[in-house]
């Protein structure tokens, strides 16, 4: 490999690099490095190297064309004792033999037998309102994406326990974060640190729902066609062995924290937006009046809930879930022109790209409407990534889209939700993008 000079990055501390900088202000940290130092910016977390990717084609070549020579970095590897070897967190042949056995699960036709859940499950949320009140939105967003989750791909009713389990996830991910925030992160999750133990505590409250559900299935035996359903039955073609608990129970796991977190938080950030822009609202309400003429939505709604639909979009540019990827070379290659060594960690920001002035006209302004002409066919490959890319796309990427954008109907038919005065609302890495103090709103009835 070529002897390259790398390119300069922002000054970090002589022992801790830009560790407490992240730990301060992660988004800020690195906005101003893209911003101030370009594409390709050396950053230091200890001992540890870092390079912020901020050029599309040079993400496009780590997500998809050079994809086998990298893995997830050493930050995303610390959600193991939440998700185990789950679907987010394999590597090689046994994800690619997990994610052929759960693609059935997520494909068009099963994704739209769901939305008559997702509907009703919304409006009895709905019920429980009353005009007037004032309501932590993202707490209600999380209970209800959290109740879906658990009755489309594993048939069961966790409502009674969804205020607990919100709360345990909560707890569970603030000590991922206080991890991901400091040196610990380079030291094995089996220390007796005070935030493994808490970790390791919270994680035990959510295994005792995932293994009774697994547990009541396997005792009886029956095959609802529902994803459960595929982990507990399928068999592999080889050997005709069947996944362990422990396999079944890192699926489920991921699925089920995947699978509500970020859609509560985009819905979370999509209703906060909307209070702060009457006109785009007025345009919402008014497509799903005209859409739906009182009636609850379906699944054929969808090609008629355009706005909804970029609201969702424009959403996840502002605010996406996951703020950025991390993946590392299993072997020395180049990026960009310069030498990267194996082991180097590869940061990837959906907050840094979609914001960027290079792509998006006026990139902090709310604007459904931007992508009205086809702005997505015309933007490079990775501008916008909420999702991922390449191989490693969400699986449940269509499954959340079309859970917000019927969510976002069925609320602005029966509601107006205000933000409350004093309300101070800021993004928090926890690791997703939550809004730090929670969002609290005032429901106005229709």
């Amino acid at each position: 490999m070529a002897t390259i000079r790398l390119p300069r990055g922002p000054k970090g501390h002589w022992l801790l690099g830009h560790m407490a900088a992240f730990r301060d202000d992660p988004l800020g940290l690195f906005t101003r490095s893209a911003r101030d130092y370009g594409d390709f910016v050396p950053l230091r977390f200890g001992p540890a190297r870092l390079i912020l990717i901020s050029n599309p084609d040079d993400i496009e070549y780590v997500l998809i064309t050079n994809n086998r020579n990298f893995v997830k970095d050493v930050a995303v590897r610390a959600i193991r004792p939440i998700g185990g070897n789950g679907l987010f967190l394999s590597e090689g042949d046994f994800w690619l033999r997990q994610r052929r056995l759960m693609q059935p699960a997520f494909h068009r036709q099963r994704i739209a037998s769901y939305a008559e859940t997702m509907v009703a499950y919304t409006q009895r949320m709905l019920d429980s309102w009353q005009g007037g009140e004032t309501r932590d939105v993202h707490h209600e967003m999380t209970h209800l994406t959290m109740t879906i989750v658990a009755k489309t791909l594993f048939d069961a009713d966790v409502g009674n326990e969804a205020a607990e389990l919100g709360a345990t996830i909560t707890r569970a991910l603030e000590c991922l974060s206080a991890r991901l925030g400091s040196l610990w992160l380079l030291l094995p999750d089996t220390l007796p640190l005070p935030m493994n133990v808490r970790m390791r505590r919270e994680v035990r409250r959510l295994d005792e729902v995932v293994y009774r559900i697994i547990d009541q299935r396997r005792a009886s035996g029956e095959d609802r066609g529902d994803l459960l359903s595929m982990l507990l039955h399928t068999q592999d073609e080889d050997d005709g062995s069947r996944m362990t608990d422990l396999q079944v129970r890192d699926e489920a796991m991921t699925l089920f924290l995947a699978g509500h977190e970020t859609t509560a938080t985009t819905l979370a950030w999509a209703w906060y937006l909307l209070s702060q822009h009457p006109e785009a609202e007025a345009r919402l309400v008014a497509e799903v009046q005209a859409a739906l003429a009182g009636r609850a939505a379906t699944v054929e709604d969808l090609q008629r809930l355009h706005y909804a639909e970029m609201v969702v979009t424009e959403t996840l540019r502002l605010y996406p879930p996951v703020m950025a990827l991390g993946r590392e070379p299993i072997a020395d290659c180049q990026i960009g022109g310069y030498p990267v060594r194996k082991g180097t960690s590869l940061i990837m920001s959906p907050w840094v790209l979609q914001r960027d002035p290079r792509y998006f006209e006026e990139p902090a302004r709310f604007e459904p409407d931007r992508w009205a002409d086809g702005l997505a066919q015309r933007l490079p490959r990775f501008a916008y990534f909420p999702f991922g890319g390449g191989p490693r796309l969400c699986i449940g990427s269509a499954f959340a889209t079309m859970e917000a954008t019927l969510v976002l109907a069925t609320v602005a038919q029966r509601y107006r939700l205000r933000l409350a005065p004093g309300q101070i609302v800021v993004p928090a890495v926890t690791p997703t993008l939550r809004p730090k103090h929670g969002l609290k709103m005032v429901v106005e009835a229709r």
